[in-house]
């Protein structure tokens, strides 16, 4: 175990490295080990903490692990998917109820959309519903944001959307699920001009190498602020959507960085109490091709003008861009509301493939200060020869979880802060 002292150091990808960090426990979830971007926790009925992931691809569809005791985590379930070309990726919990989202490899395949579950005894999750998002030009579900217990907001295809450019076949969309066993949908958006049939022209798009896709990705809606959802658009931008009226939702606000940045705006994550934005990327190239890859602090006192005043300082990038794989932002925690999550305006947790999960004080949001980091060594087997570390979640007792998206499986960490 070390602290990141020299480039050279970290550039030995099989080595662990941390500061104000500590490892409590490591599950390698019976050799499936490929995590995707959704983690949530369940308190169970006896006093059980279970938390719930979504894999990264075929064959596994989500895992369950006991976390009662962080340093002891045990194995509940884990559930197949129905074929080899079909991913979750993404997925929440209300107290007994999972949403989970799935996607195919190509549009026009099947299962598309969401599937909720009873989750009331966590070693036999029933599925209550699915809501199907396939189609001839829908690929289904990328993600979704289930905090209420009564809606799903997502980034979704459908089966009556036809995308001018394929790479936009993704949307917001919400769900009522009030009844979860006849969710239907509530509303809808998309960039306009990437849609067949659209009075906009297309939007222009980023070089070749850098087009990802006008789509949305997490789409995220708090109780502070009901009448508002937080999208990040990928190469769109962020947006700010006025839901007061779901049959007419109309932009509140919109921020991009590119051109000339590289696109794939990630995730929004308010910071209400102080009128701050916190915007990251996502890095989806390897070897530094996409760099750089970025977490952005906006000042959002006037709503329809955010101002980036800055970004959180990256880790040594000549460590860190070629130690193998991706190098650069991805998620973040996100302040759930729920009983079982962490929330703070001022401490920012945050995964960047190669480079770890890393902790950031923002008290100061013109110079946000590192205040900690775990970068675990290469899993055995990992394609990429490093760790990739994908998602985290932060619970109510400031225990760190964090997956590896290709090997690693599930790290539990202790802040020291």
């Amino acid at each position: 175990m070390a602290t990141l002292s020299t480039p050279s150091q970290a550039s030995r990808a099989d080595q662990t490295l941390a500061r104000n960090m500590k490892l409590l426990a490591h599950h390698e979830l019976a050799g499936f080990g490929g995590m995707g971007e959704g983690m949530a926790m369940q308190k169970t009925r006896d006093g059980r903490r279970i938390l719930w992931m979504a894999h990264e691809s075929a064959p596994k569809n989500f895992t369950a692990v006991d976390v009662t005791d962080p340093r002891a985590p045990k194995l509940v379930v884990q559930t197949d998917l129905p074929h080899a070309r079909v991913r979750s990726n993404s997925l929440d919990v209300v107290g007994d109820l999972m949403a989970v989202a799935y996607q195919t490899q190509e549009a026009g395949m099947r299962p598309a959309g969401v599937d909720l579950f009873d989750i009331g005894t966590p070693e036999a999750p029933k599925l209550i519903s699915h809501f199907d998002c396939s189609g001839p030009h829908s690929r289904g579900v990328h993600a979704v944001w289930f905090v209420d217990g009564k809606t799903v907001h997502m980034a979704s295809g459908a089966p009556d959307f036809q995308p001018r450019n394929p790479l936009d076949d993704q949307f917001y969309r919400v769900l009522d699920v009030s009844n979860p066993a006849r969710p239907v949908e509530a509303g809808r958006w998309w960039y306009p001009g990437t849609r067949e049939g659209d009075a906009a022209p297309p939007p222009e798009r980023l070089p070749r190498q850098f087009d990802t896709g006008f789509r949305a990705h997490n789409t995220n809606v708090f109780p502070q602020r009901p009448d508002r959802a937080y999208i990040g658009y990928i190469d769109g931008g962020a947006f700010v959507l006025d839901i007061s009226d779901l049959s007419n939702i109309r932009v509140a606000s919109r921020w991009n960085h590119s051109p000339p940045f590289n696109g794939f705006i990630h995730t929004i994550l308010p910071l209400f109490s102080r009128d701050l934005w916190v915007v990251s990327d996502e890095c989806v190239r390897d070897n530094g091709a996409d760099w750089p890859k970025l977490v952005w602090m906006l000042d959002a006192r006037r709503e329809d003008n955010p101002v980036p005043i800055g970004t959180f300082p990256p880790a040594p990038v000549d460590a860190f861009l070629k130690r193998g794989g991706r190098f650069g932002a991805h998620n973040l925690h996100e302040n759930l509301p729920v009983e079982t999550s962490f929330s703070s305006d001022t401490i920012i947790v945050g995964t960047f493939f190669n480079a770890g999960v890393r902790v950031y004080d923002t008290s100061n949001p013109y110079q946000v200060e590192e205040i900690a980091y775990y970068v675990p060594g290469a899993p055995p087997l990992s394609p990429a020869g490093a760790i990739q570390l994908n998602d985290c979640f932060v619970d109510d007792r400031r225990i760190v979880y964090t997956q590896d998206r290709f090997a690693g499986g599930l790290y539990v960490l202790e802040m020291n802060i």
